[in-house]
């Protein structure tokens, strides 16, 4: 591993280990899901200028109006989304920096990603490809419509607040297969979907905070 992914000082993997152990104290149980948070260098994922604040659990600006999420975040939605099982082919909307993505690539077999910015894309494909993360496939693409040729999917997982759910998504998703997002325009809440042979069943969990999910490609 580079300088740049072990890190020095404010990045350095004593960082990811204190940032790990708060994940513990929030309440984050799923070990899995907590190894993927000690292993991926956060840091590479946001600008050089924000690189110290990248293990404060707060979300940083990436760009192109979004952001990356704070890590409490990130961990809660992986653990939400494993729900303690094993996960073969997962689908992520909404790649931003890429960094949620390359936690899923610990966590399922085979990632897939979309994201509607193309610079951000870009961005993001480049940082998982210098952490060597070979399960991931990103793709410019509407979320909204997910990747009905890939699926069906044990997770899907959405890293920005819908007002309702397409109905696309939720036939892309297996039976046993789980939905977590954020949901709401005014007041933000994570949300589970839970696929079985009779239907979905929804959960309704705590309040969170997320630009906006939004159709279309730019």
């Amino acid at each position: 591993m580079s300088s740049r992914h072990s890190g020095i000082g404010m990045t350095s993997q004593r960082t990811r280990v204190r940032m790990v152990e708060r994940l513990r104290e929030q309440g984050v149980k799923d070990e899995v899901v907590l190894a993927a948070m000690g292993f991926i260098p956060r840091h590479i994922f946001v600008d050089e200028a924000l690189s110290s604040r990248a293990y404060d659990d707060v979300s940083l600006p990436i760009g192109f109006g979004q952001t990356i999420s704070n890590p409490y975040t990130v961990a809660r939605m992986c653990e939400l989304l494993r729900a303690g099982g094993v996960l073969g082919k997962v689908m992520e909307i909404g790649t931003g920096c890429g960094y949620q993505a390359a936690i899923l690539t610990q966590i399922g077999r085979e990632v897939y990603s979309l994201e509607r910015i193309a610079p951000l894309l870009a961005k993001a494909r480049q940082h998982l490809r210098e952490l060597r993360l070979n399960n991931v496939r990103v793709k410019h693409a509407d979320g909204n419509l997910g990747l009905r040729e890939v699926g069906p999917f044990d997770g899907i997982i959405v890293a920005a607040a819908a007002t309702h759910i397409a109905p696309e998504l939720l036939e892309q998703l297996a039976i046993g297969g789980r939905l977590v997002v954020p949901m709401g325009s005014g007041e933000q809440r994570l949300h589970v979907f839970e696929r079985t042979a009779q239907g979905c069943i929804e959960t309704k969990l705590e309040p969170v905070k997320f630009v906006p999910l939004l159709p279309g490609v730019a």
